[in-house]
């Protein structure tokens, strides 16, 4: 098979989360194991970092894998979903793997395929710690797909493991309390392997608590060690002042992903920063600096609080689930205009009704769907919405909806596209 046909097999014939949901899971390390025995087990050859949470696990990832690439260590990344490329789930220093890579392993490998019957997440998984392997990194930052506990990344021996945050998603698969879901993220706290927590919640505190005292390890709550100050916006970044405990330890330090709930995310990256350091990397103030400035050039992230075009000006973001529209809504608050515009199309699987009830009633919706199917049909989308007073026309195809949006605003309107990490891809 080609590229084109070896991806057509990995989306059409292996179970698919993005496509098909919760019968995609495979709930259970067996198949990762197997697959990853057969290769000789790439995933103990080299360093990595586990990285796991509801929101912000994406742009940790990149922040952390910036910041190593500055500091000059070779640095695998992998995350999920992609938004353009297939091949974004799976980085070198911000490159993605050659399309000849992706066909060859498939084809080498199709026997145990075959076999295994692995999800498509299983495969890709393995795909990523063979390419790391042969390219030889440094150190790999691998996010988790879903959850923690069952998550086939979940068989990595980490030098560190992160979580970013908690709150209510895939609530069908995960749990239905903060409590539940916590517990499930707290499986990637390993004996041994110093965790951080990026923020915490009375709920979930206590079960990571737990998790790290029955496995024997540190636990480090970032909120309560590390701080922000003098917090401003200034032309595409946001500037920080950060300190631990009362020690000003970044002066003046600009980030380039410019959403509000990074400010949440830095907390988490810069204790990993000084953890990794007392654990014999070396990464220097200037490599934070360096890196922070350019995430989205260094690594080629998108989607998070990004620019589209001006006048009128469009913003996309991924944000998808309760507690990620909250921010988004701090953002478009933040933001001037005169008329706000809304594209959005989500996925059945999510909490509708909650994330509807927060949504702004003076803007004008453009209610879509993204090209899956798991997509809520967009008709079905614009009647649920109205019984929250949202307004507004649906159109079949996100395209189609960006397109209305952008012939109605006038210069200074805001368009924002979002509600699904899916729309956003289209988009892009």
């Amino acid at each position: 098979m080609n590229y084109s046909e070896t991806l057509d097999f990995l989306y059409s014939k292996l179970p698919m989360f993005t496509r098909i949901g919760e019968a995609a899971l495979k709930k259970d390390l067996h198949n990762t194991l197997a697959l990853c025995e057969s290769l000789g087990n790439p995933q103990d050859t080299f360093k990595t970092i586990h990285i796991a949470g509801t929101n912000g696990k994406g742009s940790t990832s990149h922040m952390l894998a910036a910041i190593l690439q500055k500091a000059g260590y070779k640095t695998g990344l992998y995350t999920s979903p992609h938004l353009k490329d297939f091949r974004e789930r799976i980085k070198i220093n911000g490159k993605m793997l050659p399309k000849a890579f992706v066909s060859a392993f498939v084809k080498q490998e199709s026997k145990i395929i075959n076999r295994v019957q692995p999800s498509f997440f299983e495969v890709t998984v393995a795909m990523a710690f063979s390419y790391f392997a042969i390219e030889e990194v440094d150190v790999a930052i691998i996010e988790v797909g879903l959850g923690g506990r069952l998550d086939s990344t979940n068989i990595i021996h980490p030098e560190l493991s992160l979580i970013t945050n908690i709150s209510l998603d895939h609530t069908n698969i995960l749990g239905n309390s903060i409590k539940e879901i916590a517990f499930e993220k707290a499986g990637i706290i390993k004996t041994a392997v110093p965790a951080i927590l990026s923020e915490y919640t009375d709920e979930s505190k206590p079960v990571f608590i737990e998790k790290a005292n029955e496995v024997g390890t540190s636990l480090t709550f970032a909120s309560e060690i590390y701080h922000l100050e003098s917090i401003r916006n200034e032309t595409n970044q946001v500037v920080v002042d950060v300190f631990r405990n009362k020690e000003l330890i970044y002066k003046e330090l600009a980030l380039d992903l410019t959403g509000s709930y990074q400010q949440h995310n830095i907390l988490g990256v810069v204790a990993a920063v000084d953890q990794l350091n007392q654990s014999g990397f070396k990464i220097s103030k200037a490599d934070v600096y360096a890196a922070l400035s350019q995430v989205k050039k260094l690594t080629g992230l998108n989607g998070r609080w990004q620019t589209l075009s001006t006048a009128p000006l469009v913003i996309c973001d991924t944000g998808h689930n309760v507690a990620g529209i909250t921010e988004v809504l701090k953002n478009i608050e933040a933001t001037p205009f005169e008329q706000l515009h809304m594209v959005i199309g989500m996925v059945k699987d999510k909490d509708i009704s909650n994330i509807l009830r927060l949504l702004p009633k003076n803007a004008i919706y453009y209610f879509t769907q993204p090209d899956l199917e798991r997509a809520l049909p967009a008709e079905t989308l614009q009647s649920q919405a109205a019984a929250f007073d949202l307004k507004g026309t649906a159109y079949p195809q996100v395209k189609t909806a960006l397109a209305a949006a952008k012939e109605k605003a006038k210069a200074k309107d805001l368009v924002f596209v979002g509600g699904s990490t899916f729309v956003v891809a289209e988009v892009l």
